[in-house]
């Protein structure tokens, strides 16, 4: 019964590839210290104009030509039960901005990922799949 509901816990993790409802990139959730961490790892469209996309709306000048492709954007998620991890944040090269988030799983290939600023109540979901 001890290995079944393990095995349980284990299929409900994050970690993996995923990609999300607009089918834009697939994304590496992977554990990094005690906490999880994602990165992007394949882009749809990963050049712009015959050049691999870069992180060019970062507020950051410096971090403006960093590729897209491996930038680690998902950061510090801890176990918070119920299937769900907390206290990480994401970062929308998009925007070039940085919001708290959680990661839910709703399924073992299906998650919600919200980002939001100040209380989760408020903020923006999407419906990740998990990539076999």
């Amino acid at each position: 019964m001890l290995f079944t509901a393990s095995a349980w816990a284990q299929s409900m993790s994050p970690v993996g590839v995923w990609t999300n409802q607009d089918g834009k990139a697939n994304f590496e959730v992977y554990p990094c210290g005690d906490k999880l961490c994602g990165k992007i790892v394949s882009l749809k469209e990963p050049n712009r104009n015959g050049k691999p996309k870069v992180d060019e709306n970062n507020p950051e000048k410096k971090l403006q030509n960093r590729p897209l492709q491996g930038l680690v954007f998902l950061k510090g998620f801890e176990y918070d039960g119920d299937h769900k991890w907390d206290e990480g944040t994401i970062y929308d090269p998009e925007s070039g901005k940085t919001y708290s988030c959680y990661m839910k799983m709703l399924s073992k290939d299906k998650m919600e990922v919200k980002g939001y600023i100040g209380f989760s109540l408020i903020g923006r979901s999407q419906s990740w799949t998990r990539v076999k």
